[in-house]
């Protein structure tokens, strides 16, 4: 991470009145392939179903934008993609959608899911050996769940469901020095009546390229997501996304 000067308090950034400074505009742009794997259960009504869910390997994709002008927040946009798929067999009847599956019988279901964090956010402290990030993220999640008998019977039921989140951001690095290794933790939550979201990694970070015009970072860590929805467009969840991953990012 490029030096740049910080300076500021926490209570003055939760007044309204951070004090940062950044000599030029920088630009950071990252990928990550996440290892995930998914846990837990969905449905249209409280009375939820347990799906067995497959491995996947998922993307990530994030651009930040730091400024020098007080006042203004940094930005920062991160979308992943989270489908995933499963299979059980019923021990009770399921209601799901428009639709009744009856016990015993065998189904696949279907999560289509996207995730975009539109994040803002003061820099408390930035420099080689620690820097601090606090702010608020508005997750917009955006999904669809499939349900189907397997079988030949056909029948099957949709439902699509999207909302916007807002929860409490923060990003914390520490770096050791003259090496270009460091290492970050990163999170959003929110727990609100019987809401509860939450988004974390922690990684390990090497700079492997540094210079006047580019820095590369490369990094390998662990990431972790709950989406824990009551009645969120007639949907009900309890699922947790979580596994290794290894990203690269660029800083113009």
């Amino acid at each position: 991470m490029k030096q740049r000067v910080a300076v500021g308090l926490l209570g003055a950034m939760m007044l309204g009145s951070p004090a940062y400074a950044d000599t030029v505009l920088g630009v950071y742009a990252g990928a990550q392939a996440w290892n995930m794997d998914t846990e837990g259960q969905f449905g249209t009504t409280s009375d939820t179903e347990s799906f067995s869910f497959d491995t996947e390997t998922k993307g990530t994709l994030y651009l930040a934008l730091e400024h020098p002008v007080p006042l203004i927040p940094n930005i920062k946009i991160s979308r992943t993609n989270m489908d995933s798929s499963g299979d059980t067999t019923l021990s009770k009847a399921f209601e799901f959608g428009d639709e009744l599956f009856a016990v015993d019988a065998d189904l696949s279901g279907e999560f289509d899911l996207t995730t975009t964090d539109f994040i803002l956010y003061y820099e408390l402290f930035d420099n080689d050996l620690v820097s601090f990030d606090f702010g608020i993220n508005g997750k917009y999640v955006d999904g669809t769940l499939l349900v189907a008998e397997t079988g030949g019977t056909g029948l099957q039921s949709d439902v699509e469901f999207s909302g916007v989140v807002p929860m409490l951001y923060s990003r914390a690095q520490f770096g050791l020095p003259f090496t270009g290794w460091g290492v970050y933790a990163e999170g959003s939550y929110l727990s609100i009546d019987d809401n509860t979201l939450s988004d974390y990694q922690v990684a390990i970070v090497y700079n492997m390229i540094e210079s006047l015009a580019i820095d590369m970072t490369l990094q390998a860590g662990y990431r972790a997501t709950n989406l824990e929805l009551d009645d969120l467009d007639d949907v009900y969840t309890d699922i947790e996304f979580s596994g290794v991953f290894a990203g690269v990012e660029l800083h113009f």
